[in-house]
């Protein structure tokens, strides 16, 4: 594979590339907190919490997403069969429990202010995404917002665009936005009327303790969670924010960057959509052995859901990339 500086080489120097950061993005800063592995053990199911956490054991995994598409699988399955409607209701209550469940364990251990990242930290990663021109995340946390607004560390003057006005609704408007959640975000809540986003408030409350204020009412950041990507392209094309950011991807041109993802079948709206961009070349990280068996999934996905004449995959090493120094 080539280096992340040799493909960046390999464009001319008119180019600014765009980017899209998945979950490797984040666990580049703590494979510790943004795991499964740590979400399932912060995860409360209430009263289904054994036979929840019983599916986890039973399939091996702390995937979240797998564990859904389970229970949507064996809600068909009933339905098909004339299972009982009790038991089918229990698996859809169970299908919502484990969305909202990972959302507060998403909040409930994430970091808790900006400073928990260190200044360093931040001139590094801020200086790697100020190399590319529009930026697209599938990641919840918060890492990308505090990174794009702290101030008074280089690059000078560095600030991303994410587009929210007041008033903005993200229907049938051009705006000036250089950063798209695709898939909502803890800051980002539906206001019924607009989308919002949390900011620091004039008393010093952060963003982590209203989105907790919040859950305790019952109100949940605006998440996309569903299991598969059919789910995933229905929830968004049915919200104005995540519609918008969505369509953007259609219109980009060049060069992308894709950092963190696994190329997972799950996201594969997402993929659609870059296919039938302008896009050129799709940069892909790759990290560690990339003869790995997930490794090489994750090529033989990215070349699948990416190709097409015109459109070249190319891997690069993602250790090679200074993200967070």
């Amino acid at each position: 594979m080539i280096s992340f500086q040799e493909a960046l080489d390999s464009m001319s120097q008119e180019e600014t590339p765009s980017l899209l950061l998945a979950n490797g993005f984040s666990q580049a800063w703590n494979a510790n907190i943004f795991n499964y592995a740590n979400l399932l053990e912060a995860a409360s199911f209430g009263e289904r919490d054994k036979v929840i956490r019983s599916l986890f054991s039973g399939l091996n995994t702390y995937d979240f997403e797998k564990v859904m598409r389970q229970l949507v699988a064996a809600e068909m399955v009933c339905q098909a069969y004339g299972v009982g409607q009790q038991t089918i209701d229990q698996i859809k209550e169970d299908q919502e429990r484990l969305k909202q469940s990972l959302i507060t364990a998403i909040s409930f251990t994430h970091p808790h202010v900006p400073h928990e990242v260190t200044d360093e930290q931040y001139t590094s990663v801020r200086k790697f995404i100020s190399g590319f021109k529009q930026i697209f995340t599938v990641n919840y946390d918060l890492l990308l917002y505090w990174s794009r607004n702290k101030n008074d560390l280089p690059p000078a003057n560095y600030r991303t665009d994410d587009g929210f006005r007041a008033q903005q609704r993200w229907e049938g408007r051009s705006t000036n936005q250089e950063v798209h959640f695709l898939h909502g975000g803890l800051h980002i809540y539906d206001a019924g009327s607009s989308i919002k986003k949390h900011a620091f408030t004039d008393a010093g409350e952060s963003i982590i303790e209203q989105v907790r204020a919040n859950l305790e009412q019952g109100k949940f950041p605006l998440f996309v969670s569903e299991p598969s990507h059919e789910g995933k392209l229905s929830r968004i094309e049915h919200n104005p924010y995540l519609n918008y950011c969505f369509q953007e991807l259609r219109n980009l041109k060049g060069a992308l960057f894709i950092f963190g993802h696994s190329m997972d079948e799950n996201d594969k709206h997402i993929f659609s959509q870059i296919k039938k961009s302008d896009i050129s070349k799709v940069f892909v990280s790759i990290y560690g052995d990339q003869n790995s068996e997930a490794n090489t999934i994750a090529r033989a996905n990215a070349r699948a859901y990416l190709e097409r004449p015109g459109l070249e995959v190319i891997f690069f090493n993602a250790a090679t990339a200074a993200v967070w120094a």
